[in-house]
């Protein structure tokens, strides 16, 4: 599974961040195994001009199943860590339910 983390214009990215958060979406993915070949990440900060509000971190999620449309999902928290657990918990559900249906779970 390939993961590949982008970030918008208002988030500093850096390699520590993008191997912690491959490492949380491949551990969270991992059962699913070879059925998914690819993963994107990602990042923003909707309000960073504004310097204020709560849940303007957003993490969009991208899967790439194989044989599959993909599937995408987002997450709006208060932090970035919460934004990236919260959008790869409804994307193990989604992969979850799509397979099941196909019986390829």
């Amino acid at each position: 599974m390939i993961i590949q983390v982008n970030t918008d214009s208002n988030i500093e990215g850096n390699r520590e961040q993008a191997i912690r958060i491959e490492s949380v979406v491949e551990s969270s993915l991992a059962r699913f195994g070879d059925k998914i070949t690819r993963v994107e990440v990602h990042l923003s900060d909707d309000n960073s001009d504004k310097k204020f509000g709560t849940e303007d971190k957003r993490c969009l999620l991208e899967a790439r199943l194989a044989g599959l449309q993909p599937l995408a999902v987002k997450h709006q928290a208060a932090t970035m860590d919460q934004a990236v657990d919260g959008a790869v918990d409804k994307l193990t559900r989604s992969i979850a339910a799509t397979l099941g249906k196909l019986g390829n779970q």
